[in-house]
């Protein structure tokens, strides 16, 4: 069996929810050594959220999965030489406690860089650590509400509001996998380690992407709901949903005028808009009351037919559409499980499940989704590799240690 492409790789984390675990979870998929350091009373509380009968917990089945579970009391002094044992030997070492937690229990960059210089040490937070409100903990929906995301969604005349995808801990979780992989590359061959800094609220910014640098630009707000409107009235763009006969929703996205014309001649709708005055699309650049007229007739002319025959008649012209999918058809969709993107496991406890797949292809190295841990799975095996023996391992035990 081909072994993934981060085989060989060690990593320790103190993480708990899931921006501080999915970056390390990401590695594990790809062959990485991933400890995960809980409390040995009860564990990381994530483990008792969203728990389905018969099937335990999404959220931590989820963000965990492949990586191996070590208890620890870090509040006793074995309890943390132990977890200073492990960092001398690990290339990555991850932490989303909120600031000051690190010092408090002995795995501060400060005291790790001087067991293992080497050492990549990933602190995630949720303001980033130099504003005014860095010491205060954050979550997805905070990111999200401030970083604009809320906005960039919402629809005019309705209340804004955060999204149930985790956008923020997803956006945070892929750079610092990025990141702590950059810096292990950096430390390989330097022999330096570093400190890499995220923030919930920083990585929602970097993932507003363009949209943000058209708003500082434009020192305006862009135009939200059922259209996004861009570019400029010599070349407009137009992404915009609509609902079909049976009021099933489509999307597709226009980036310029001929693609207007061709659109709009496939679906049959080119008399219709010239009629209205819509011949170029630019007319609604900047002009709010002619993208209203215009967004009123492609509703009109979308209710007319199917929403399968629309979007076939614009991807047979080469136009970018799709039908808006809800969670669970997402789940179902033909090219998501073509893809892999929605996979099985075989779990020991629960029987097949439906799982995310990977959202890399490895031709030679492929990634592997694992299950998740259960609470100190890995104590006997890890500490083992320490040199620990079984009697010592049963008097840490005992002691609360493990």
């Amino acid at each position: 069996m081909s072994k993934g492409p981060l085989q060989g790789i060690k990593v320790v984390s103190c993480s708990t929810a899931q921006a501080g675990t999915v970056p390390y979870m990401l590695m594990a998929d790809l062959g990485a050594d991933v400890i995960k350091i809980e409390t040995p009373k009860g564990g990381d509380p994530s483990r008792r959220m969203t728990v389905l009968p018969g099937k335990g917990s999404t959220f931590f089945e989820t963000n965990n999965r492949g990586v191996k579970s070590v208890t620890l009391n870090l509040k006793d002094s074995e309890g943390r030489a132990i977890l200073h044992k492990l960092v001398a030997e690990a290339d990555i070492f991850g932490q989303n406690f909120r600031p000051g937690a690190a010092e408090k229990n002995g795995f501060s960059w400060e005291e790790l860089r001087k067991i293992n210089p080497k050492l990549v040490y990933v602190s995630i937070s949720g303001y980033g650590t130099r504003g005014p409100n860095g010491h205060l903990p954050g979550t997805d929906s905070m990111a999200q509400a401030l970083g604009g995301i809320a906005e960039a969604y919402s629809v005019p005349g309705q209340k804004m509001r955060t999204g149930i995808a985790s956008v923020a801990d997803e956006s945070t979780a892929m750079l610092a996998f990025g990141g702590a992989l950059a810096a292990l590359h950096h430390a390989r061959t330097t022999g330096v380690g570093q400190k890499i800094e995220l923030s919930l609220l920083g990585s929602l910014v970097r993932l507003m992407g363009w949209t943000f640098t058209t708003t500082m630009w434009r020192n305006q707000n862009p135009v939200t709901g059922q259209a996004r409107i861009t570019g400029t009235a010599e070349r407009p763009g137009i992404s915009a949903s609509f609902n079909d006969r049976d009021g099933k929703p489509l999307v597709f996205q226009l980036t310029g005028p001929e693609d207007w014309h061709d659109a709009m001649t496939s679906l049959g709708f080119l008399e219709r808009v010239k009629e209205a005055g819509f011949e170029n699309l630019g007319v609604i650049i900047d002009n709010d009351a002619k993208r209203i007229e215009l967004l009123a007739l492609l509703d009109e002319l979308f209710a007319t037919g199917t929403r399968a025959d629309w979007v076939g008649k614009l991807r047979g012209a080469d136009i970018v559409s799709a039908p808006i999918n809800t969670l669970l058809e997402a789940s179902n969709d033909p090219d998501v499980i073509a893809n892999g993107h929605v996979t099985h496991v075989d779990h020991p406890k629960h029987g097949k499940l439906k799982v995310h797949g990977t959202p890399w292809r490895f031709s030679k190295t492929p990634a592997r989704p694992g299950i998740a841990p259960e609470l100190g799975e890995h104590n006997e095996s890890v500490l083992g590799g320490l040199g620990y023996d079984a009697a010592a391992i049963a008097e840490l035990k005992k002691r609360g240690v493990i």
